[in-house]
């Protein structure tokens, strides 16, 4: 009885699902059947050189919530995110590490996704967000070998070297992993500042023949 009381239970007996928008909420603002029907992966994969646990295949449902959250300011979808990615079982780890964007892109988005899903995962996790490396503006890879588009990537990481807080063993959040190129460079740049296990996490992985 008193369960019918509870305000939240209205709420989620009166909302409809995020995506179908006809079954009623039951976990993270969907219900039980898409939920259950997101193409989940919850596996670690290798890119570039790098182990990295993934959440979903990006593909439909879960490509168009990330793509609404991302470019469309949809700032609603990022708890079932961040309940997406809690699926996982992440390493102990000190800190997490959010993928910096430039503040090109900051100006552009007005937020970062990824630091988003961090702080919400740091609450969770009880463990601290930490952001001790800079990304500067993105150059056009235009022409460039993929060694090339490697090295100019690598080139965007920088790792600021005044940060006080040191943490060994961190996990990095990221949204979708394609070649694995930008993960693989931050990776570098914390090892400047004394990282020895660097983890990795995302919400989804793109096809290998989609890039």
């Amino acid at each position: 009885m008193f369960k019918f009381l509870n305000p939240q239970y209205l709420f989620q007996l009166l909302s409809p699902c995020l995506l179908c928008e006809i079954g009623t909420r039951e976990k993270y603002s969907l219900c039980k059947e898409c939920w259950e029907q997101l193409p989940w992966l919850k596996q670690t994969i290798q890119r570039n050189d790098q182990s990295v646990l993934v959440a979903c295949h990006y593909v439909y449902p879960i490509n168009r919530i990330i793509q609404q959250f991302k470019y469309e300011q949809k700032l609603h979808y990022q708890t079932l995110l961040a309940e997406v990615l809690q699926q996982l079982k992440f390493p102990k780890v000190q800190a997490i590490v959010p993928m910096p964007i430039s503040k090109q892109r900051l100006t552009e988005r007005g937020f970062n996704q990824s630091l988003l899903l961090a702080n919400l995962l740091s609450k969770q996790l009880k463990i601290p967000v930490w952001q001790p490396v800079q990304r500067l503006n993105e150059h056009s890879q235009k022409g460039l070998s993929r060694l090339e588009r490697f090295e100019n990537i690598e080139q965007q990481f920088v790792a600021l070297t005044q940060e006080k807080r040191r943490y060994r063993r961190v996990l990095i959040i990221d949204d979708v992993i394609t070649t694995g190129s930008s993960i693989h460079a931050l990776s570098q740049a914390l090892k400047q500042l004394g990282c020895t296990s660097i983890h990795a996490s995302c919400l989804a992985a793109a096809s290998s023949t989609s890039y």
